[in-house]
């Protein structure tokens, strides 16, 4: 491994990101009630051109009056090729409550962006004497955007997360596609005349979580189009999970139940990683560097493993 140690993912729980248009008021508190553990709170795709001023007015108001108890509450702003975002930022920041945690940065293509974002928060957080430091998560959802995926990943200290934007990676890379996430019915292998279809999204999942894992960032799979599709969402969410992604983004509610059973360790999953880490420490006592576990050897990198499972366990437990 190199000398440089790579860094830890900020410990919070990001299993579900729900997510809702700033613009309707009613899904506020059934939002802060609900069982994700992160709200995004829309300001972009899911509301109308003028509509904005009004959802920014209606979230400022929401992070004063709703008690959104232990919910990350985050705020996605407008792209940063509209006349919109600066407002976002700025009015969130000097009128919003500190219940804001973070800001979402649609549409990301490049460090710069993340640059431009972090410096005016920045000088509004020093402005107004703000005490929490908001953070920020980014949406890869261009060619751009995962072609410099890394140099984005490293763009700021107040970078958290980083999400696949699914459709609009799609329509960016000129895929032929018009579904959000899952198998697509045209991307398939054929063999003995039987149709096997493979995952067109896992290269740039797998590009997202080694950027994000090299420089301590939440990797979070997007959204999942069809809703009425429980099955779909569920091997998504459980691909994804394999690759390394810690959560994935709800945009119907009934998603976020299926989210968190996916991205939160089962039962069998913490003994057997609690029972792995007891193994290796009384092979150190011996002083050995592995010992055997259930008919499999495991060794250190079987430490790191079970440590990243019990971790999440006891950050969703608390």
């Amino acid at each position: 491994m190199s000398f440089r140690l790579q860094p830890t993912a900020p410990a919070r729980p990001n299993r579900c990101q729900l997510f809702g248009p700033g613009s309707n008021t009613k899904l506020f508190p059934k939002m802060a009630a609900s069982a994700a553990d992160v709200i995004n709170l829309d300001l972009e795709d899911s509301v109308a051109p003028n509509d904005k001023a009004q959802a920014r007015r209606n979230i400022i108001a929401a992070s004063h009056e709703i008690d959104w108890n232990t919910k990350y509450l985050s705020v996605r702003i407008n792209g940063l090729d509209t006349p919109y975002w600066y407002r976002d930022v700025v009015e969130l920041l000097e009128e919003g409550s500190e219940r804001i945690d973070q800001i979402m940065i649609p549409k990301v293509g490049c460090a710069a962006d993340v640059y431009a974002v972090d410096a005016l928060v920045t000088a509004i957080e020093a402005a107004k004497g703000r005490t929490k430091k908001i953070s920020l998560e980014v949406i890869i959802e261009s060619a751009a955007g995962i072609a410099h995926v890394e140099e984005i990943a490293a763009a700021s200290p107040r970078l958290q997360a980083m999400s696949l934007g699914a459709a609009d990676f799609a329509a960016s890379m000129g895929m032929q596609t018009t579904g959000i996430g899952g198998t697509q019915e045209n991307y398939y292998m054929l063999r003995d005349g039987a149709k096997y279809w493979s995952d067109p999204w896992h290269w740039a999942q797998a590009a997202i979580v080694a950027a994000c894992r090299t420089h301590g960032i939440l990797p979070v799979d997007g959204p999942f189009g069809d809703f009425s599709d429980d099955d779909g969402f569920r091997a998504q969410a459980l691909r994804s999970a394999t690759l390394g992604m810690v959560g994935k983004w709800a945009i119907h509610p009934k998603q976020i139940a299926l989210a968190n059973e996916v991205f939160t360790p089962s039962d069998e999953a913490v003994t057997e990683a609690r029972e792995i880490l007891a193994a290796m420490e009384e092979a150190k006592a011996r002083g050995e560097g592995a010992t055997v576990y259930k008919g499999r050897l495991v060794d250190i990198a079987s430490i790191k493993q079970a440590e990243v499972i019990v971790r999440q366990a006891e950050m969703i437990k608390d």
